[in-house]
Formats: C-alpha cells, structure tokens, sequence
C-alpha cells in the first residue's frame, strides 16, 4: 500500500453493560456530530482517501464524465392522466432537478410547470422534493421539501392558479400530503423530532394557523401514514410496524369527521385497503403466508365479514394491487421472478403479461385513473433499459411508451444475462442474476462485482444500471445474489432471514460468492462485493464469516453497530424494528445479535480492501456506525489492505441529492474496484 500514513481515532473507553455481560467501546466517542474533535476525524480520514486514491484522480473524473454522457440531459418521462391533465417529468441540459409539469386535457396544449426543483435548490448542497400531491381541482399543490438530509421535510403549498407560494409552512412532516375533498384541507404525518418517528397524523386548513391533531400512535414500533383510496373517495390512516398494521378511514367529503378503524390491529397481521364502488379490497396475510384478496362491504369491515376473491397460494407471493372500473390487475411473485395478472370483474377471466427474458423486473406503475382500459406498467432486465408500456386490458397488446435512451452506442447484443441457481450450505437453492459483456471469459482470471441486500422483505429485483456498463466494459461481471431476507422466493424467503434466522442471509451471499468461484466465473483474488445499509452490514457480518474470499469491498451507509444501536432507542428506526432484528433487551436476541454485529466481531486478522461511505446527516444509519467500524479496523487489522472511509459532510443516507452529483459518489467506488484490478 501506498506509503501514507493513515489516521488514528483516539480510544475512549466506554463500558455497555446488560445482561450481566459488558463490552467495551473505544470509540463510543465519534457519537457527537457536534464535537469538533469528531469532525477533525472524519475530515482526516477524507483527505488520507484523497491521499490514497490519488494516482486513480484522473480515472474518477474520466469514470464521472462517462457515466454522466450516457445520460439523456434532456429528457421526459411518460405524461399520465389525471383527472383532466397530463402531468409529466422533465430535466433540462446541465441541471440537477427535475422540472414537474403538466398539460391541461391534450399533450398538444400548453405546458405548466407547477414546481421547478432547480429553483428550491438554488442556495442548498442539498435539496429533496418528496410527497407533490394536487388538490381535487387541481389548483393546489401541496409538496415537502428538505435542504439537510435528515429526511424532515417542511410542507409547503403552492396556488398553482397565480404561481403564487402560500403563508402555510409547517416543519418535520414526513412527504406524505392527502386532500379532502373540499380542496381546504390537508391531512399530513408529524415525525418526532428527536427518533423521527412518524407518529401523529394532522389536519390542516388553509389559512387557519392551529392545526388538529387527528391520531397519535402511541406505540413506539409502529409508523404512521395518510392517503387517499384510489377513488378519491376515502381517506386512510395506515399504522404499521414490521409484522402489524392497522387502518382508520373517513370520507373525504367529511375531514372533520372521526377517523374509524376498519379492523382492530392483530398482532402479525398485515393488511392493505383500497376501494371500489361498494367494495373496499383487502390485501392480506391473515391466514395466508403468501397473501390473499378480500373483499366486504362499505358498511361492515372488521374481518369476520371479509369474503375471499383470491385465496392464498403457497407457490404465489401476491404483492400489489390496483384497481380499475372493470379489471383489477395484480403484481405476483413465482419462482423469483414478479408477473402482472389481469383479471375481468364481470366474466372473472384472467390474463398474464408475457416476459421471456431468463432474469426481469415487471411491475405496475402509475395508473391513477379508474375509468381506463389502459394498464400501464414497466418493465427492465440487466440488459434492457428500464422500459414503460401501456397495455390494452380488452385487447391484450401492449405498446412501448418509453425506453432509457443510453447515450454513446449502448448495443444491448453485446451484453448476457443470466439466472444461475447456487445452492446454499442448507440445501436451499438461491438465485443469482448475473450479466457481463460478451467475450467474458469462465476461467477464474475476470472481476466480478457481486450485490445484495437481504433484509426487511426487501425483494432485489434485478435493474439495468448505465453506471456499471463502465465496469462491465473493463471486463468485470455484476451479480444480484437474491438471498433470504428479502421476498425474492416469497414470503417464506423473508421469514427465514431475519431475527433469529438472520445468519441465513449471511451463508447465502457466501454460497453464492463460493458458488460463482467454483464455476469460475472469478476467484477470491478477483471477487468483490457491495452493500449499502442493511446491505453493508451484510458486508460487515461476511467479512468477518470469511475474510479471505474477497479482494475487496464496498459498504456504503453500513449498519454495523447492531447492538448498541438497538439499544438507543432515541435513534431513528430502531423501536420500528424489534420484529426485525430482536430487541436486545432480551437476553436471547442480544446474544444472537451480538454473535453476527460487524462492529462487535471484529477481529485480529487480515482482511480485504475495503471502501466505507456514509453521510454526516444520515438518518438511516448513523454516521459514528460506519466511523467506528473503521477506526476499530484500522486497530485490530493484520494486513496492509487498503481500508477507507470517505463521509460526505453535507448528506444523509440517501447521498447527494442531485443526478449528477450521484454519480461522483458511483465514480468513488468504481475507482476504488479498478485500482484494486491494476487501474
């Protein structure tokens, strides 16, 4: 390694005791974005990267200027209807945000932009728009706005009639805005301001500065969240925690009205409602691992009155729904792989779209009016460009509306993917996804990139990436490993990798890593791998499990400190999910937890090249987990790898807000991989 020396982090004892057992951490310390100390920290470690990576500048800015001219600047999503308009997004050549817009009954009418977020940027090194929400007549846009990164969005509402901005300005809501329909009232979540938990939902009327409260959870495991039925008709209160979820409604006609809870929270019963002329449809695992479709009248909702439309199927995960005048369509999961069925209220016959790429992602998109016969969904492979169709529901054809243009040659026959099957130390069969361009050779000399995320019934369905066509075209692989933890092979999947049958997610990335080697795909001296979050803590855990597998790593935003984090419940998340990882107030769930936690498992060995990214206003995963993950590396580690840690000091879990300034953090970590490949 090159021959600069890297910083130190001054150790401060701190005992945690429980359970009758104490650890000590040396670094408990960097817990204090306050300190200045700790920010001398993290701006050192920032400049030994630079340091470091040096010699790789010229290939950063050669990797950001590549990535960023296979982008279209200026471009156009697919307009969608909605009562009376079209609205649509835009970017322009050379700026960072989109432009949100809309066309009054036909595309060939004027355009009006109703919210520029170029402008709301102007001042800001950051700057998200979340949550726009246009009043039943269309003159109102509600919208949330953060410039920190913490994910506290300030409300803001726009008269979209003048263009004029309104007095109302209402701070730490999450971006979730629903109007009744008196085109007065705003119903928005509260979030608390020290967990950012949101808990309360509110009632606001224009002009009126005292808000009502409308329901307070009080349950410190369960979130909160406001919307408005497809029909517009009625207004939904969702409570939900990991495992349990509970709904109150109104008529949206009547938002002073009290909210009424449609069926009492169960403990592990999920459910979601959506409602069509005098039925509300209930999605639900009540009795059904896999999901299934119900159905009861306006009037009598708790769950002794639901009838059963379609049962729940071992084999079938049903994930979504959505309805229409005279169809309903349904996203599903068999085998891995998301299908769309469609099926006729009056006759009950059923369609399925058909896909014929081995390894795809096919979901609903965007279809917000009920009257249409038109289904619009999207569609893309690891090879094909993310793709938008409209598909005809009485004439079964679908029509290409829009296909990511890739700028500067992309040839899509150039490139293969694949769907492999490795099988897990348990016997468990786990797909892989894998694409790479042709000419890749099987004989254990090429990099191969392998990807996973595996926590929170997070399905990781494959995508197409323009970013990683510059590690491709240099000869590597990219590999999704679908492992348990996510919902890839159905509920199940999700049941056996998580609390305390986490460790499967751990064994099945190295399976997986272990099987792409013995097939020679690559070898541990070409074998690298990523994760962000709970993804990074499965590069934590794994890297710890077996060190020696992988020349490199990449863990961005990781979670590493498991315990101590779950026994802060002041911290963002963690009341949210005990159902997750455990509560380690129990003696059981805190040893289990503290037998695979990254930060705690350290150990005197060598390990692999390693890159670690946070951001100081992270509100996800804080960033004194990835801080003192590597200063505790940089103590107890043998070898003479590469171990960097670069924060960036004005984001949060997200990264830069901008779609440009992304791509600065992606020409980081491909950097970072191709030094290790002799770049």
């Amino acid at each position: 390694m090159e021959n600069i020396t890297p910083p130190s982090a001054e150790k401060i004892a701190k005992k945690l005791s429980i359970h009758g057992h104490t650890r000590q951490d040396d670094y408990y310390w960097l817990n204090d974005r306050e300190n200045q100390q700790v920010i001398d920290y993290l701006n050192a470690e920032n400049t030994y990267l630079e340091a470091v990576l040096a010699p790789q500048k010229e290939l950063r800015e050669q990797l950001f200027h590549e990535m960023k001219g296979r982008i279209k600047e200026t471009d156009m999503g697919v307009p969608y209807l909605k009562n009376g308009y079209y609205y649509y997004t835009r970017f322009e050549e050379g700026r960072e945000y989109p432009i949100y817009c809309r066309k009054k009954e036909h595309l060939d009418n004027p355009e009006e932009i109703i919210l520029d977020v170029n402008i709301l940027a102007e001042g800001h090194s950051y700057c998200q728009v979340s949550g726009l929400t246009i009043s039943p007549d269309a003159r109102l846009l509600a919208y949330g706005i953060d410039t920190v990164s913490r994910r506290k969005y300030t409300l803001r509402i726009k008269d979209l009639s003048t263009g004029e901005l309104l007095p109302d300005s209402i701070l730490d809501t999450s971006p979730s805005y629903t109007w009744a329909a008196d085109n007065l009232t705003l119903f928005y979540t509260r979030k608390d301001p020290v967990t950012l938990r949101s808990d309360r939902v509110m009632r606001h009327v224009l002009g009126i500065t005292d808000d009502k409260e409308v329901y307070v959870e009080t349950d410190e495991t369960f979130d909160v969240g406001v919307h408005k039925t497809k029909s517009g008709a009625y207004i939904m209160i969702t409570s939900e925690s990991t495992l349990t979820s509970e709904i109150r409604y109104i008529s949206a006609k009547t938002p002073e009205a009290e909210f009424v809870v449609f069926h009492p929270r169960t403990r592990e019963m999920l459910y979601q409602v959506d409602h069509r002329d005098d039925k509300f449809y209930i999605l639900t695992n009540w009795d059904a691992l896999n999901f299934k479709l119900m159905q009861c009248s306006l009037d009598q909702t708790s769950r002794e009155h639901w009838q059963e439309l379609i049962p729940h199927r071992s084999d079938v995960l049903l994930e979504e729904l959505s309805l229409f005048r005279e169809y309903m369509a349904l996203n599903e999961r068999s085998q891995g792989l998301t299908q769309i069925r469609i099926i006729e209220f009056r006759t009950g016959k059923e369609q399925y779209i058909k896909f014929s790429e081995p390894a795809y992602s096919a979901y609903i998109s965007n279809n917000p009016e009920m009257d249409s016969f038109q289904l619009r969904y999207g569609y893309v492979s690891m090879i094909t460009p993310s793709s938008v169709y409209d598909y005809n529901m009485q004439t079964q054809e679908s029509v290409l509306k829009r296909r990511q243009e890739v700028l500067g040659g992309y040839d899509q026959s150039q490139y293969v993917s694949e769907r492999l099957m490795a099988v897990a130390t348990d016997g468990t069969s786990v797909p892989v996804s894998i694409v790479y361009r042709k000419g890749f050779t099987r004989d254990g000399s090429r990099p191969l990139l392998l990807y996973a995320y595996g926590s929170y019934g997070h399905s990781m369905d494959v995508y197409f990436s323009s970013t990683t066509l510059s590690l491709l075209d240099r000869g590597f692989a990219y590999a999704i490993a679908h492992i348990r933890g996510g919902q890839d092979m159905g509920r199940q999947w999700y049941e056996d990798g998580k609390m305390f049958k986490k460790k499967n997610t751990f064994t099945d990335f190295i399976d997986c890593a272990d099987f792409l080697v013995r097939e020679k795909y690559t070898s541990p001296a070409h074998l690298y791998a990523m994760g962000g979050s709970a993804g990074g803590l499965l590069m934590g855990a794994v890297m710890n499990m077996r060190p020696e597998l992988w020349n490199g790593m990449v863990a961005q935003v990781p979670f590493v400190d498991v315990v101590t984090t779950m026994l802060d419940e002041s911290i963002p998340l963690t009341t949210g999910e005990f159902d997750e990882w455990g509560n380690p107030k129990n003696k059981d769930a805190y040893d289990y937890m503290l037998s695979y936690s990254p930060y705690d498992n350290v150990r005197r060995t060598d390990y692999p090249n390693v890159l670690v990214t946070t951001g100081l206003h992270d509100s996800q995963v804080q960033y004194w987990e990835p801080a003192k993950w590597v200063a505790k590396l940089r103590e107890m580690k043998t070898d003479h790898h590469l171990l960097l840690l670069h924060t960036n000091m004005e984001t949060g879990h997200g990264g830069a807000s901008g779609r440009f300034e992304a791509l600065k953090d992606k020409a980081l970590e491909f950097a970072f991989l191709l030094k290790l490949e002799g770049y």
